[in-house]
C-alpha cells in the first residue's frame, strides 16, 4: 500500500540497541511488523581482534511495545578460531507516552540473557533500560540509561553486559538521501567493577529501499578501559508492515 511504503521509508530513523551506535530511541516498531537485522562489529583491544555476529527479530506485539530475541556470536580466540555462541538475549521495549511540547517520548526496555551455549553464562542475568527522545525538527537528542542485575562470575563471555551503562546521542535527519547520521558519547562499567570506561562513537543510517535499511558505525574509548577502536556494519529488512512504522512521532 501506498501509505505503508511512505511509512517504510523512514526506517532508517529508528535507532536499534548498539546499532549503529550504544543508544536507542524510545519507540517500539509498529504493532504486527516484522523486522530481521543483521549487525556485525569488529572490536580491536590492545593488539587483539574479535569479530561479532547478533542476528535479531524484532516483532510488534502492542501498539506501544515490541519484543525480540537476539543472539550473540563471535569468533573464539585461539588457533582454531571457532564461533562462540552467547546466550540468547530475549527482551521487549515498552513505550510509556508520545513527545509533547512539555514531555520527551519515554520507554523502558528489559532484556534478559539466558545460560545456553557454549559461551553462555551459568545463570540468567537481567537488565533494565530507561530512554527518553527530544526532537527538534530534523534533530533528535536521545538518553540511555541501563543496569543489570547479577555477578560477573554468571555472565556469558560473548556480549556480556556492563553492570551499568549511560550514554546520550544527537542524531540529524537528510530527508532527501533518506539518511540519519548520529554521535554519542558513552560511560560504562563492567559487571566485576572497576574503572568507568568512556566511548565516544559515530553513525549513520541510510534507507536503500523501502524495506531494507543498511547502518554502519565507529567507536573508540576516550579512557584506559575499553575497546582501542570498534567498527559496525548491518542491515534491517522489514518482513511485514502493519501500517504506521514506528508508533508515535519519530
Amino acid at each position: 500500500a501506498p501509505w505503508a511504503t511512505a511509512v517504510a521509508q523512514l526506517d532508517y530513523r529508528n535507532l536499534d540497541d548498539e546499532r549503529p551506535v550504544t543508544t536507542e530511541d524510545a519507540y517500539p516498531i509498529e504493532q504486527d511488523a516484522l523486522e530481521a537485522m543483521f549487525p556485525l562489529a569488529w572490536e580491536s583491544d590492545r593488539g587483539t581482534g574479535r569479530l561479532h555476529l547478533a542476528p535479531e527479530l524484532m516483532w510488534g506485539a502492542l501498539r506501544n511495545a515490541m519484543v525480540g530475541l537476539k543472539l550473540p556470536l563471535a569468533t573464539r580466540d585461539g588457533q582454531e578460531h571457532r564461533l562462540a555462541v552467547g546466550g540468547p538475549r530475549a527482551f521487549a521495549l515498552l513505550n510509556l507516552n508520545t513527545e509533547s511540547p512539555t514531555l520527551p517520548a519515554l520507554a523502558l526496555r528489559g532484556d534478559v540473557s539466558m545460560p545456553v551455549g557454549n559461551a553462555a553464562g551459568s545463570r540468567a542475568l537481567a537488565s533494565l533500560k530507561g530512554i527518553a527522545t527530544r526532537s527538534w525538527g530534523t534533530w533528535r537528542a536521545h538518553l540511555n540509561g541501563t543496569r543489570t542485575f547479577g555477578r560477573a562470575a554468571d555472565a556469558p563471555t560473548v556480549d556480556a553486559p556492563a553492570r551499568w551503562v549511560a550514554s546520550l546521542a544527537v542524531d540529524h535527519t537528510f530527508w532527501r538521501q533518506s539518511l540519519l547520521v548520529i554521535g554519542e558519547v558513552a560511560a560504562q562499567e563492567s559487571l566485576g567493577g572497576g574503572p568507568t570506561g568512556w566511548l565516544a562513537g559515530i553513525g549513520a543510517r541510510w534507507q536503500v529501499t523501502p524495506a531494507l535499511v543498511l547502518d554502519a558505525g565507529v567507536y573508540r574509548r576516550l579512557s584506559p578501559v575499553g575497546p582501542d577502536l570498534g567498527l559496525t556494519l548491518g542491515a534491517s529488512r522489514t518482513l511485514g508492515l502493519g501500517g504506521l512504522g514506528r508508533w508515535g512521532q519519530r
